[in-house]
């Protein structure tokens, strides 16, 4: 069922998402679709922990020399996963019900990717300082994605040069 939510997002975009298109998508009665979720805001929100749950998977993969490295390996994976994880360019950017708190209902999106990225990668900073960095990048990654369908490059690098330029007042510089 989630699958089905993905593809129709990918397809349609949020307005398309409703139980019914859902259970049709996936080959279910609506009924069998309630047994699971109670309307298309559980089935968003179980989409994006499941995205997020695997995007944290490919971060484990990162590291770098330099804590500069480590950034663009983040940002890299973002941008990769975008492109590649059905349904998730509509959740992330903007949500399908424009629902900051997809996650968890006490801490915005970017809070709780600002927690578990702070436990993951290797940066000494504050969650709050990369917290500030995430909504800096998030901003024009979501801008590089609505100007090209694979995420304008240009500003990807600029997403890179600010979230660093950003970090930098708040730690060492490469060496």
């Amino acid at each position: 069922m989630l699958d089905a939510a993905a593809e129709l997002l990918d397809e349609f975009g949020a307005d398309a998402l409703s139980t019914s298109a859902i259970a049709a998508r996936a080959g279910v009665s609506v009924g069998s679709l309630y047994q699971f979720f109670p309307d298309r805001n559980a089935v968003s929100e179980a989409l994006a922990r499941r995205s997020f749950e695997r995007f944290s998977e490919q971060l484990a993969g990162v590291s770098g020399a330099t804590w500069q490295d480590v950034v663009d390996g983040v940002i890299d994976t973002y941008v990769e996963f975008s492109r590649t994880e059905p349904g998730f360019l509509v959740i992330s950017f903007g949500g399908p019900l424009g629902q900051l708190y997809l996650l968890d209902p006490q801490d915005d999106n970017n809070a709780v990717v600002a927690k578990a990225l702070h436990q993951m990668v290797d940066l000494d900073v504050s969650v709050e300082v990369l917290r500030n960095a995430i909504e800096v990048g998030d901003a024009l990654i979501g801008l590089a994605f609505r100007r090209a369908k694979d995420g304008d490059p240009d500003l990807v690098s600029e997403a890179k040069i600010a979230v660093k330029a950003y970090l930098s007042a708040h730690l060492p510089p490469a060496g």
